[in-house]
């Protein structure tokens, strides 16, 4: 049954299920849906897909993430900064909205599934921990900004290329500002403000679709002023197509390959993030390796149903614990009601304008800033705030893969930079220098401390070693060494109540007889 459970999860609470519960998870279910509609379409045309795949992304990926995740309450779907680093690793491979543009990005979708799923399977759940907070908050802030000024045209109702950074997308919309139209920005303004006072006169009720609706009714009751102002394409109301991924076309995997490696630890990090941020609420407990498979699972199965990659929402995510779901069936039928509209309400999508949807993304932007996070960053850490720092500018100058990267590597940077200083605090004892060592010796900070072991007057030194929980090869010659270095010169090398694991990594070596080091309870 262990074993059962471990492949099947949703055997362990499905069971559990009253009428009550599932009624009470039915309608919470339904409230996710009805935030989902409008943020799945943004979504879809910020990656550059139809509206449609979309709604898609928010049907079977969800079902499968539901089904057999570890969170009661984590929702999943396309978002924001996925649709992004969506856009920005295959438009230049294909153009944008046609076919060969659409088997790219469920291709790259199925790829950063497999990476995910092999991180799950092989219990790499720890492996997320290497994205900082910091990197995340930078690259949200990034990608908020390029989400922004790639709206921008619609907004303006200008039919301008896409570009490569947020930088040159800034300079070619200075370079038409005088080719704005009017009636495009009134509806995109409208729609904007209209969002941002639902917001914050009734923050529960869902603005994005409030508005959206209304500014739609006001270009349909309209025709004269708002005729000219572009929809959303229409399409065919289906459920999610079959779509045959081209699996044997090795150069598209290999190009895709370092964006689907970088996209699947950005889904990662969100979602754990989201679901641990839930479950220290509802206290319950959260397996990140199921959870990682489970993502994985939804990413490569969704993507053999037209679903874009999806990661966890914070919205419907909150929104679910808000409302009181009781178990992941209200994802279950958040997904079966977003399935339902697809099927039936296809035609209502079409009168959307665009300029309206680029207003309610710009919404969704402002949203996606952690104004408050970051000022607590600031005050906590400027070396993480800089780190920050360098991830936004990265993602507004770079490619936003590459972006990812190069926060992960500052963040790194500055964790070695810290640990290859342990804390050392030097007292006196009679003719003997006490270094009071706190942290790892390993090879980044073996140097830092032989430098203090040189500095030491006298030849009796001992090393205090309570805080000393790790010790690496390059550390173990190196004590080894200030130890014969002390000796000749007629004193020793004492390590005084080191912990057992050290002592042992200390002996192995030369042998226990031939260790040049004194050991001291």
């Amino acid at each position: 049954m262990p074993r059962l459970s471990s492949l099947l999860p949703f055997l362990v609470w499905l069971p559990r299920q009253s009428g009550r519960s599932l009624l009470q998870d039915l309608l919470v279910g339904l409230s996710g849906a009805i935030l989902a509609l409008p943020q799945s379409i943004a979504y879809a045309l910020i990656a550059g897909l139809p509206a449609e795949y979309g709604l898609y992304a928010a049907i079977v990926p969800v079902l499968i993430a539901s089904l057999f995740g570890s969170s009661w309450h984590l929702i999943c779907g396309p978002t924001a900064a996925i649709s992004v680093v969506l856009y920005a690793s295959v438009s230049p491979l294909a153009v944008s909205g046609s076919d060969d543009y659409v088997t790219l990005v469920l291709l790259l979708t199925f790829l950063a599934g497999i990476f995910q799923w092999l991180l799950g399977m092989l219990r790499f759940g720890a492996v997320v921990n290497f994205v900082s907070h910091s990197v995340v908050l930078g690259f949200t802030l990034g990608a908020a900004v390029v989400i922004a000024l790639g709206q921008l045209p619609n907004l303006l109702g200008l039919d301008l290329r896409s570009q490569a950074t947020a930088l040159k997308t800034l300079e070619s919309l200075l370079s038409h500002v005088g080719e704005i139209d009017g009636p495009s920005l009134a509806l995109g303004v409208a729609t904007l403000l209209l969002g941002l006072a639902l917001k914050r006169l009734r923050p529960r009720w869902p603005g994005l679709l409030i508005s959206l609706f209304s500014v739609s009714l006001l270009a349909w009751a309209l025709p004269s002023w708002f005729a000219q102002v572009p929809r959303v394409p229409a399409f065919i109301g289906h459920l999610p197509p079959l779509s045959p991924l081209p699996l044997l076309d090795v150069e598209s995997m290999l190009r895709l390959l370092p964006s689907a490696v970088a996209l699947g630890m950005l889904g990662l990090v969100t979602s754990l993030s989201i679901a641990r941020s839930l479950s220290a609420r509802s206290e319950q407990l959260i397996d990140a390796d199921q959870e990682i498979r489970a993502q994985g699972a939804s990413n490569m199965i969704g993507a053999w149903f037209s679903g874009s990659l999806s990661s966890g929402s914070f919205t419907r995510s909150g929104l679910n614990l808000e409302a009181g779901a009781r178990s992941p069936m209200a994802g279950v039928f958040s997904a079966l009601w977003v399935a339902l509209f697809a099927l039936i309400g296809a035609g209502l999508i079409a009168h959307l304008p665009i300029p309206a949807m680029a207003g309610g993304i710009l919404l969704i932007s402002w949203g996606l800033i952690d104004h408050r996070a970051i000022r607590a960053l600031l005050r906590v850490s400027r070396s993480e705030f800089l780190v920050m720092l360098l991830t936004a500018a990265a993602t507004l100058l770079l490619e936003l893969q590459t972006a990812i990267y190069a926060g992960v590597l500052a963040s790194l940077f500055f964790y070695l930079k810290r640990t290859s200083r342990p804390r050392v605090q030097q007292v006196c004892e009679g003719e003997a220098d006490v270094l009071r060592v706190g942290g790892s010796i390993f090879f980044g900070a073996a140097h830092y401390l032989q430098a203090r072991l040189q500095r030491c007057q006298g030849p009796q030194v001992v090393i205090d070693a309570r805080q000393i929980n790790f010790i690496d090869y390059s550390g173990v010659d190196m004590l080894h060494r200030e130890a014969r270095r002390l000796q000749r010169a007629g004193g020793s090398l004492t390590l005084r109540r080191a912990p057992l694991q050290v002592i042992e990594e200390l002996r192995k070596l030369e042998g226990q007889e031939a260790c040049p080091i004194l050991f001291e309870d």
